[in-house]
């Protein structure tokens, strides 16, 4: 393995670990008026790990198989909280594939947090197990096959909600102060 491809399993690992504690902490509900900042924060940066990774020629294992990393991780907790946190405002609509077709689906926050961080954990089980070539080649296709996909409706939505909590007032409210800045 070389040492480019060392230095980005280790990147990569850190990355995954922070998203994970990330979306953990979100989930548990301490602090909920920081949860689509820090989810937009959380998705944005592991998306930038799966960019890189997308970027880099492709893994290949040394081994032609996939090494059994174990039972996967239980991410419905996960996707549970997040669903109970995000009530009402946790789904939302997407183009399929926006160059094959302008089929409509529905998705939802929780669901695409939840893929992401079982693709994730499912890599760092092989980097843990000191395979780290396995663990950047599931990585790597789990991005281009699914959760980069699901990462980035994902960020989309929670781009969308952010947008709409923040500059979506009410007029007599704007108006009034639009009229407390320009008079101090």
């Amino acid at each position: 393995m070389s040492d480019d491809l060392q230095v980005l399993a280790d990147d990569c690992a850190a990355e995954a670990r922070t998203f994970l504690t990330t979306m953990t902490e979100v989930a548990s509900g301490s602090e909920p008026a920081a949860a689509l900042p820090m989810t937009l924060l959380a998705v944005s940066q592991v998306l930038l790990m799966g960019s890189r990774l997308g970027a880099v020629q492709d893994v290949v294992p040394v081994e032609r198989f996939e090494s059994d990393p174990g039972p996967d991780v239980d991410v419905d907790p996960l996707r549970t909280a997040l669903g109970n946190l995000f009530e009402g405002i946790d789904d939302y609509a997407h183009v399929v594939d926006p160059l094959l077709d302008v089929d409509i689906a529905r998705s939802s926050v929780s669901d695409d947090v939840a893929e992401i961080a079982l693709a994730l954990s499912h890599g760092l089980r092989h980097y843990d197990a000191g395979r780290p070539v396995e663990a950047l080649w599931w990585w790597q296709f789990s991005y281009l096959s699914t959760w980069g996909d699901s990462g980035a409706r994902a960020l989309r939505a929670v781009l969308c909600l952010l947008g709409h909590v923040r500059l979506d007032a009410d007029d007599d409210a704007a108006a009034e102060a639009e009229f407390d800045a320009l008079h101090p």
